[in-house]
């Protein structure tokens, strides 16, 4: 089983948003079986809470489900061992990710929107949606969306 954690700050936005998205694209894809997909915070602020109402709307209005059961929970560095890949949302986060990370598994931490064809090489982030308004939230779904479609083809080409 090929193990993925997307990570962002809180656990409440962007990485459930993620989450969910790429549950989605797997069962498209029909690797499903093949790949279990979590979410985690860098922080503790937000553990044991849902999704943001925000991203849940956004995450609906995009004909997503599966996600009202989300409880929020910070990242152990323990589960670097059991992990593929780890996948941060923004630079902040890969840093945090980083300095946790085994010196034998950092190549397995990475930006998500490495993935994105569309991002340039300076756009590569997610940004935070959650002091904005719903505006923001649609725009994340957008971006996480388009680099999950490259994150399946990825793990399509590691799986063989």
């Amino acid at each position: 089983m090929f193990k993925v954690c997307f990570v962002c700050l809180g656990n409440i936005c962007r990485s459930p948003t993620a989450e969910v998205v790429m549950r989605a694209k797997l069962r498209a894809s029909g690797l499903a079986d093949q790949v279990a997909v979590s979410s985690a915070g860098t922080g503790d602020w937000h553990v044991g809470s849902g999704v943001d109402a925000r991203a849940a709307e956004a995450l609906a209005a995009g004909g997503y489900d599966g996600f009202d059961d989300h409880s929020a929970r910070q990242f152990d560095p323990a589960w670097f061992d059991d992990l593929d890949l780890v996948i941060a949302l923004d630079r902040e986060n890969l840093a945090a990710l980083r300095r946790l990370t085994p010196a034998d598994q950092r190549d397995q931490v990475r930006l998500l929107r490495s993935f994105d064809p569309t991002a340039g090489p300076d756009d590569l982030e997610v940004p935070d949606p959650y002091y904005g308004g719903s505006g923001g939230f649609e725009r994340v779904l957008g971006m996480v969306e388009r680099a999950c479609d490259g994150l399946v083809g990825y793990i399509r080409e590691q799986l063989g």
